[in-house]
C-alpha cells in the first residue's frame, strides 16, 4: 500500500503591493481597481482610501479603510496636506493613486511620495490640463479625446505620461455623453497601468517614465489587447 501524500513545507507568500487611493467623488475608478483585484487580474491590495470630503466613493470599501476630513475646515492648505500625507504614510503604501481626487496637492505632499504617485486625468495630456476637459474639447472642435495616466509632479497635470486611451468625438456630442465615453476607457487604462506598477516595471526619473528600465519617450496606448508601445492606427474623421 502506498504511503499517503504528505504536504511539503508551505512556501512563503509574497506580500501583495499596497495601494493607497485618493478620491473626491463617486469612485468609479476606485471600483474598477477593486473589481480587478477581486477578479485576480490585479495583484495588489487597497490599504486605504482617503478623501478631502465625505465622498460617496468611501462607501465602496470597508469602514476600517476609510479616511476623510473636510479640507475646507483647515486654516491653510498645507495643514490639510500634512495630515493627509501622515495618514497615507501610516498605511505604508507602495503606490499612491489619485482616482478622481479634485484637490490640488501641495509641493511638500508630492515630494513625500514622488515617483510612486499616479493620477488619471480625462484628457490626452498635455492637452487640456485642469478642469472641464470635455466641454473644452468640444469647444475646440477636436476629433478625438481620451484619458491619461501620469506621474504627479508639482505642476498641475504636467507629470510624465505613462499611458493614454483615445476615443472619438462624435457629431452632436455633449459634454455629458463625451464624459461617459471617456470614463469607459479610463477604467481599463488605469488597471493596465497599475499592473505594470505593482509588477515593479514602472519608474520615474528626471521627469521621464521608465518601463522595464528603459526610457519611454512616448506614452503607451490602450488597445483591445492591453497596453501597446505603438499608437492606435485608426484615425477619427468626420
Amino acid at each position: 500500500m502506498s504511503a499517503p501524500d504528505v504536504p511539503g513545507p508551505l512556501e512563503p507568500r509574497t506580500p501583495k503591493p499596497r495601494l493607497a487611493v485618493l478620491v473626491s467623488g463617486r469612485g468609479t475608478n476606485l471600483q474598477a481597481v477593486l473589481d480587478a483585484i477581486d477578479a485576480g487580474t490585479l495583484g495588489a491590495r487597497v490599504v486605504g482610501v482617503f478623501a478631502d470630503r465625505d465622498a460617496p466613493a468611501l462607501q465602496r470599501i470597508a469602514p476600517a479603510l476609510r479616511w476623510h476630513r473636510d479640507a475646507r475646515s483647515y486654516p491653510a492648505r498645507e495643514a490639510f496636506d500634512v495630515e493627509l500625507a501622515d495618514a497615507i504614510a501610516a498605511s505604508d503604501p507602495d503606490w499612491v493613486l489619485c482616482a478622481g481626487y479634485m484637490r490640488i496637492l501641495g509641493d511638500a505632499f508630492i515630494a513625500r511620495f514622488r515617483g510612486r504617485l499616479l493620477n488619471i486625468h480625462p484628457s490626452l495630456l498635455p492637452k487640456y490640463r485642469g478642469l472641464r476637459t470635455h466641454a473644452r474639447v468640444l469647444a475646440e472642435g477636436e476629433l478625438e479625446h481620451g484619458a491619461s495616466v501620469h506621474f504627479v509632479d508639482p505642476e498641475l497635470d504636467a507629470g510624465a505620461v505613462i499611458a493614454q486611451a483615445t476615443v472619438p468625438v462624435h457629431p452632436g456630442d455633449r459634454a455629458q455623453t463625451l464624459a461617459a465615453r471617456v470614463l469607459a476607457v479610463e477604467h481599463p487604462l488605469l488597471v493596465e497601468v497599475l499592473k505594470l506598477a505593482v509588477a515593479g516595471r514602472l519608474a520615474e526619473r528626471d521627469a521621464t517614465v521608465f518601463l522595464d528600465g528603459h526610457a519611454l519617450f512616448t506614452p503607451l496606448h490602450l488597445t483591445s489587447a492591453g497596453l501597446s508601445i505603438l499608437p492606435p492606427t485608426e484615425q477619427y474623421s468626420r
